[in-house]
């Protein structure tokens, strides 16, 4: 396998969403998910991101670790190398913006949209909410309506999981 493409995976420990996948490169983490046995995330990552995976839970440990501090409540943010290259620059600009806004917060897609230089591009920003490799870490779950409602979460138990993690982060835990 080429060094360059291939993706380490590994698991969680139980959290209070469930056990998590996640996926990375040498150059950081690419992908977490939830809901799927190995077999169908290594079928998920080369169909999302074309790269041959390997299960080497040693080269996920410490992001598995913050995973599982910041659901327990432990841990305000996260210091995890990202790998963004198999993004397009949209999606990373939406998802960078995303990245800062503060725990406890939340933005709207308009709001999201404006602060990437694209007022108009609401819609485009919500399917790269949608899209998010990365939920949790980068915290598209802090991104609402411009209603304030919530609208989609593909994580947990989907808008469930969404009030749940902003409730714990409005809360103050960690």
């Amino acid at each position: 396998m080429d060094k360059k493409t291939v993706l380490y995976i590994g698991q969680t420990a139980s959290t209070p969403i469930g056990r998590l996948w996640l996926a990375a490169s040498d150059q950081g983490l690419v992908a977490i998910e939830q809901g799927m046995s190995r077999a169908e995330f290594t079928a998920w990552l080369g169909r999302r991101f074309k790269r041959a995976s390997v299960y080497a839970p040693g080269r996920v440990l410490a992001a598995a670790g913050q995973v599982e501090e910041y659901l327990a409540g432990h841990r305000r943010e996260f210091s995890l190398a990202i790998d963004w290259t198999s993004l397009t620059p949209f999606q990373q600009s939406a998802l960078r913006a995303t990245c800062a806004i503060p725990r406890g917060q939340t933005r709207t897609y308009a709001q999201v949209a404006a602060q990437i230089g694209r007022p108009r591009a609401a819609r485009a920003v919500g399917r790269a909410e949608a899209t998010n490799p990365l939920p949790l870490v980068i915290p598209c779950h802090r991104v609402v309506g411009t209603d304030g409602g919530l609208h989609g979460y593909g994580m947990g138990e989907g808008l469930k999981t969404k009030a749940w993690l902003l409730q714990m982060e409005k809360d103050g835990h960690a």
